[in-house]
């Protein structure tokens, strides 16, 4: 009998994180690092696609156009310097909410202590999948207790033409004052999803599957019942929906100082967008951190549940004596 390509008892906590991890934007240390009104950024980054209209360019990225202005920013040597190390350097200055990180640690830690739950290897992984700077997060305290992160990235070194035939492929040609001075890689608010298929599929641990490809439900590493998607706001909906629509859970969080986070989650909510919502505080005893280790051992339970039937349908009952 063929098996599967996975067990699937492995259940995913996916984090989005600026304002769902963070009370801000992860780009303040930048900002403050080159004395930038971030305002003032913001502002202009949300001027920018009537700016290009202007210019004749009816579609223009919403979601990403920021990157680009960061790299105005360098080129015209507001942000002198800037380089992907730096930006990890920054990383480190990024501030968290309360509970932050050690419950990515409780949380596995809360699984993997539970026998029945070890008895059938389920285990819990934490992802980020961000809209924001790939460096910035890997420079942040966190980044020791996630066990991957999706974010957009920045190219310092570029491949001119003909560079392959140079040095044997090899790249040598780069920037001459170390900066940044491309995109690599764009994750917006839609694309996200791949980032989802990818846990789901395990493109992301095992290079030879491809996001693609075409792979059944049951061979996929983790499924989408498995999965916990937190994040805040309405820029969420695309993966909030993929997750819904596949019997996985949803939650979404806000900063008790704002009510008006409150009351765009309690609207996502209302819509049927996010199955509930709590305060930004994942400390032991708050109601997000309670509801979201309930949320994880529902999911464990269930798997334990779906693999002990499944044991009892391919494994017959021993003979008895007759009484």
């Amino acid at each position: 009998m063929p098996k599967n390509l996975f067990l699937q008892n492995i259940i995913a906590l996916i984090w989005d994180f600026d304002k769902t991890l963070t009370p801000g934007y992860m780009e303040e240390p930048l900002f403050r690092h080159f004395n930038v009104e971030p305002k003032k950024f913001w502002e202009e980054v949300n001027g920018l696609p009537d700016f290009y209209k202007q210019s004749g360019l009816e579609l223009v990225s919403k979601d990403t156009l920021y990157l680009n202005h960061i790299l105005t920013y360098v080129r015209q040597s507001i942000f002198k310097g800037l380089n992907n190390k730096l930006l990890r350097e920054l990383g480190s200055q990024i501030e968290f909410y309360p509970g932050l990180p050690d419950f990515f640690a409780r949380v596995k830690e809360r699984v993997k202590s539970n026998s029945v739950y070890a008895g059938h290897e389920i285990a819990v992984e934490n992802y980020v999948v961000s809209t924001g700077l790939r460096q910035m997060i890997l420079g942040s305290k966190i980044v020791s207790y996630v066990d991957y992160v999706w974010g957009c990235e920045f190219i310092e070194n570029i491949a001119p033409p003909g560079y392959l035939n140079k040095g044997g492929g090899k790249l040598e040609v780069g920037s001459e004052k170390g900066e940044i001075i491309d995109i690599g890689y764009v994750l917006d608010n839609t694309t996200k999803t791949r980032a989802i298929f990818e846990i789901n599929k395990g493109a992301n641990k095992l290079t030879d599957i491809d996001v693609n490809a075409a792979i059944k439900p049951e061979d996929r590493r983790i499924p989408f019942q498995n999965m916990i998607y937190v994040a805040d706001g309405p820029s969420d909906i695309p993966v909030f929906s993929i997750v819904n629509h596949n019997s996985g859970k949803t939650f979404a969080v806000y900063n008790l100082q704002k009510p008006e986070e409150f009351r765009q989650v309690n609207e996502l909510q209302k819509q049927g967008r996010v199955q509930s919502f709590g305060e930004a505080n994942y400390k032991e005893g708050s109601q997000t951190f309670m509801w979201l280790t309930n949320a994880i051992e529902e999911v464990a339970s269930r798997i334990v549940r779906d693999r002990d039937r499944a044991v009892g349908d391919k494994v017959g009952l021993p003979p008895k004596h007759l009484g």
